[in-house]
């Protein structure tokens, strides 16, 4: 509801968002309300009957292709659009990938796998937990955690977070599409290394200062900039059926509630902000995460699977 009221004016300049979203009477659609999304039922009914290939080719995606190309608004002002410059035969080319995961120890006792580049997230997490095995965390844990989680120690925050941070650095230099850009050393192996995250953990002070912003460890000699784009939301579920089947999904659209365009019943994404703003950094280096033809933009999606 929140979300709906607060991106009202650029939900407005589409008319299939504003069936959606908004009553008759123009006033935004609250949490809790009921409401009947017909056009969606049809997608997913395509979906269902065509396989995955109708998003890609025929009529939805015609209709996708239509829309991002929009140029004026929906609205009696006509308002300007930025039309998008993708083609049908950008997605009847596209191909979901099949990527082997982010997979590493915690503490001897859990083995994690999680996700692999275009994300950062999945390096980050192993990241993080490498660092953070370096230390006794059990010295530092919440009080009356039965309620909610209980209240974090300051000490227990400086640490997560002091990870954290290193761990963003080295994603905000290396970490990409590695199609196109591959990861330093032996790739993954090499950023999640035991005893490189040993040495990052070092740089953790252990007075609670924290070190402010942090800088990418040295992996090689890589040329590369330091993105500094800003991330947006996500959002997830988590399932384990009968059968012990388990599915640790992330999905976004990128801003709030994407782009605006709404076709199919479904919103699509603004995610080509997910590359960075800028090709370069300011001494001119090119950045790994730049916009390349036919390349994914790097997201922080984490879905994680803890065994």
């Amino acid at each position: 509801g929140d979300a709906i009221a607060s991106n009202a004016s650029s939900l407005a300049l589409d008319a299939n968002a504003r069936a959606t979203y908004f009553k008759a009477d123009g006033t935004a659609r609250k949490a809790g309300e009921t409401m009947t999304n017909t056009a969606y039922a049809t997608t997913l009914k395509t979906l269902a009957e065509q396989g995955p290939s109708a998003m890609y080719t025929g009529q939805l995606a015609q209709d996708i292709i239509a829309k991002a190309a929009q140029s004026v608004g929906d609205d009696a002002a006509k308002t300007p659009i930025t039309p998008s410059l993708m083609t049908v035969t950008d997605l009847k080319n596209y191909q979901a990938k099949k990527r082997e995961p982010v997979c590493t120890t915690y503490r001897s006792s859990y083995y994690i796998c999680t996700m692999s580049p275009p994300s950062s997230g999945g390096i980050a997490i192993a990241q993080s937990l490498g660092i953070l095995e370096n230390f006794d965390l059990s010295q530092y844990g919440p009080t009356n955690p039965s309620n909610e989680g209980g209240v974090p120690s300051v000490m227990g925050v400086h640490l997560v977070s002091e990870a954290q941070r290193l761990a963003y650095a080295d994603r905000d230099k290396y970490v990409a599409d590695t199609d196109f850009i591959p990861l330093p050393g032996n790739g993954v192996s090499s950023m999640i290394d035991k005893a490189y995250l040993k040495q990052r953990a070092s740089l953790i002070n252990p007075n609670g200062n924290s070190m402010g912003t942090a800088t990418a460890g040295n992996l090689g000699n890589v040329p590369l900039g330091v993105d500094k784009t800003v991330e947006k939301g996500t959002t997830h579920f988590s399932i384990v059926d009968a059968y012990g089947n388990v599915v640790s999904m992330t999905s976004t659209v990128e801003s709030s509630m994407g782009s605006y365009h709404m076709v199919g019943g479904f919103l699509l994404t603004n995610q080509l902000t997910d590359f960075s703003a800028q090709p370069t950094d300011a001494a001119g280096v090119p950045v790994a995460n730049r916009v390349a033809p036919g390349k994914r933009p790097r997201s922080t999606m984490a879905p994680t699977l803890v065994f």
